[in-house]
């Protein structure tokens, strides 16, 4: 770790090693020397003067890349590709007259980053599935346990603390079936040439459309793709580069909801993060338990929602088949949302796997707030041993405004139940108004929904993706 430069904190505190390997120096120029194998391969299938020679040549050095000598070429050359291109060629002296033949730069630097991309939603996707099903465990423990639901951060009628899991699992596998999306639809540019025309392959093969064609399909099926773009300028669309992190970001929604949710919880006390025995929660206050990572994942996906800005102002001020203002920006703002959405899964799947849930603060509070939510019941009760129904609603008007003044004015307990009991209009003693406060029928059909959701739901998608669930988390860092 250096010292004396900056390094972005992405790297050295939040992304996992495997993120940060597919968007390293040696993945991205490995995967440039890959290409000029695959076209070189077309090249010699199709008929060009390309030999197996050659081909086997460039294959021996994919992975020995001199970096040295390539910051030499590129200083001289002022191109990075040209730059290793020569480097690549003094290694593979047969194969260099050979290499690059009828490319153009954009057929490594695109190709490149189109592959990356799809290789780093992958690992998203492999880490979205394991916070599933963190998730999924949580909720089905906790499915019929009630707890206060919120609207405004009013309490409103009562949830269940697993169905309140589940309405972040739901905003999760909605980002989940993005991601796929993503992975299934992302093309190649192929060997498009300069400006999209591929006039240096119609070139070289003598006018043959059938094969400039198939040399776009070998390379393809070479890299594993089923699919090139059908038409580009020199480029592909930055508006791949846009669907991309604009589904990253989606993820980062997503996640600061729950982290957000937590948050709140925990200054509730009801449920907490993973706190461990040594972790302090402030320099200065020794009691405190800052729900640190929780503000982690906000504090990243902030950052990931506001980078989608910059594809989709790449993608608008795009000039005709090419323009360069594209390439510093796009150096930046996709890696580093990959990185810093994994460093957020990374850190939602371990939260989500320690969940601390406190049932005896959640009864107190639901029992605080329980006496309003039961007089719609007690009214229904009333009218059924011969009370007046408006009658009754005008007088639980005037109890629960005088109970809440209670509460919020003198600090008291909620003492709705006593006032019904000692008002003739209900007719009802203590004991058979309190049987109208247990907490399990105020939740409606919680336990179900969440049986349900899971079952219909996450079920399939953890069976399709099991092999995501094999091994650990990541590590947290820091």
């Amino acid at each position: 770790m250096s010292t004396n430069r900056y390094e972005s904190p992405l790297s050295s505190r939040y992304a996992s090693d495997e993120m940060q390997y597919i968007f390293s120096t040696d993945k991205k120029f490995s995967t440039w020397r890959r290409l000029w194998v695959a076209l070189a391969r077309a090249e010699m299938e199709l008929g060009l003067p390309v030999t197996q020679e050659q081909v086997d040549e460039l294959e021996a050095h994919i992975t020995d890349i001199d970096y040295g000598r390539a910051a030499q070429w590129e200083k001289k050359l002022r191109h990075d590709v040209m730059a290793h291109v020569h480097t690549y060629g003094e290694l593979c002296p047969k194969a260099m007259p050979i290499i690059h033949l009828g490319a153009t730069s954009c057929y490594v630097g695109d190709n490149t980053d189109v592959i990356l991309m799809r290789e780093a939603l992958e690992l998203v996707q492999k880490k979205a599935v394991r916070v599933l099903a963190h998730l999924a465990a949580f909720a089905d423990k906790y499915k019929a346990l009630p707890t206060l639901g919120f609207t405004h951060f009013q309490a409103a009628q009562l949830v269940t603390v697993g169905k309140r899991a589940t309405l972040w699992m739901n905003e999760l596998l909605m980002d989940l079936h993005e991601i796929d999306h993503r992975i299934s639809t992302l093309a190649l540019l192929g060997s498009k040439g300069t400006t999209g025309t591929q006039a240096s392959f119609l070139e070289l093969f003598e006018g043959d459309q059938e094969k400039v064609k198939a040399l776009e399909e070998k390379i393809a099926k070479e890299m594993s793709f089923t699919a090139v773009v059908p038409v580009s300028g020199q480029t592909y669309s930055r508006k791949m580069d846009y669907n991309v992190v604009s589904t990253l970001a989606g993820v980062a929604q997503s996640a600061s909801k729950f982290a957000t949710d937590l948050r709140l919880l925990c200054h509730l006390k009801e449920v907490e993060e993973p706190f461990e025995a040594n972790q302090i929660g402030s320099s200065a206050m020794p009691y405190k338990r800052n729900p640190m990572r929780c503000e982690r994942i906000c504090s990243l996906a902030r950052y990931v929602i506001v980078d989608v800005g910059n594809p989709a102002v790449t993608t608008a001020t795009q000039w005709f088949e090419r323009t360069l203002d594209d390439s510093a920006n796009k150096r930046l703002s996709v890696p580093e949302a990959f990185l810093a959405v994994d460093a957020i899964l990374n850190i939602w799947a371990n939260v989500a796997a320690g969940l601390v849930v406190h049932p005896k603060v959640i009864e107190k509070h639901v029992l605080e707030e329980l006496p309003f939510m039961a007089s719609e019941n007690i009214m229904m009760d009333a009218v059924k041993r011969g009370g007046d129904r408006q009658a009754l609603h005008e007088r639980i008007r005037v109890l629960s405004q005088e109970a809440g003044c209670n509460v919020k004015e003198l600090g008291l307990p909620n003492n709705l139940i006593d006032l019904m009991a000692a008002d003739p209009a209900f007719g009802m003693t203590r004991e058979e108004l309190s049987a109208h406060l247990d907490p399990s029928a105020y939740i409606g059909r919680c336990p179900q929904q969440v049986e349900e959701f899971l079952s219909q739901e996450i079920k399939p998608v953890l069976e399709r993706y099991a092999p995501a669930l094999e091994g650990g988390d990541a590590e947290l860092k820091v």
